[in-house]
């Protein structure tokens, strides 16, 4: 088991298997030296862990939650890449999108889910920029989708 597997394992998590693509696309791709995810939702066990949108039937503690979980989800993208995550060297940039209402503004609190995550397991490797974006829907009434991109060593698995 890898160290940040160990990690994840410590913090009560396990990293799910890919998520199955819901269109013309793959989960992760890697260029050079980043690996790139498509969009990942906070599914579990192929269900959504929530669904509507933050302001109206969600709170920002329910899209705290599911931003993590699609973090997760898009480390196992990134697993299935590259084969290792001790194989990341920087979490170099992180978006997140969340669905809300048109008078909410928290969608920074919201992507934290995603950010605190990534401190916890990778420390200062987790530290990236990001950006926090309201969306008026996402696909199957998500209420967030996170994409990441991370710097890794080595060649290609």
């Amino acid at each position: 088991m890898s160290t940040i597997e160990a990690k994840l394992e410590e913090l009560g998590l396990t990293l799910p298997e890919v998520a199955t693509p819901a269109g013309a696309y793959i989960p992760a791709i890697r260029s050079g030296d980043h690996v790139y995810t498509s969009g990942q939702l906070p599914l579990v066990e192929g269900k959504l862990s929530a669904t509507g949108k933050l302001g109206g039937e969600l709170s920002v503690e329910d899209g705290y939650a599911a931003a993590r979980t699609a973090a997760l989800n898009c480390l196992a993208a990134i697993k299935s890449v590259i084969g290792d995550l001790d194989r990341i060297e920087q979490v170099v940039k992180v978006t997140g999108f969340v669905a809300s209402t048109p008078d909410f503004t928290g969608q920074p609190k919201v992507i934290n889910g995603a950010s605190e995550l990534l401190g916890e397991v990778f420390g200062d490797k987790g530290v990236h920029a990001r950006s926090a974006v309201g969306m008026a829907a996402l696909p199957l009434d998500t209420p967030v989708e996170v994409e990441m991109i991370v710097r890794v060593a080595g060649d290609a698995a």
